[in-house]
């Protein structure tokens, strides 16, 4: 686990949040690991919330949407 990722709150275990500043932008980057022997990255976006550093409902629940195929995909496999 990278030393500047914290746990992405209301996603369970396993999900993880880096936050990045560049000059004057925010990034972010949402990451799910043990899942099977990979990192998985879920999303990954440059931070636009005009709600000081909340992170937008559109992207949380895009993020909430790949976990969910991602742990489909991986129990697929494990078939």
């Amino acid at each position: 686990m990278a030393g500047i990722a914290k746990p992405l709150k209301g996603f369970g275990s396993g999900i993880f949040e880096v936050a990045l500043k560049y000059r004057t932008d925010a990034f972010r980057l949402v990451y799910a690991v043990q899942v099977g022997d990979a990192v998985w990255v879920v999303h990954a976006f440059q931070k636009k919330s005009t709600s000081g550093i909340k992170t937008s409902q559109a992207d949380l629940d895009l993020v909430r949407q790949r976990i969910k195929q991602l742990m489909e995909l991986v129990s697929d496999g494990q078939r």
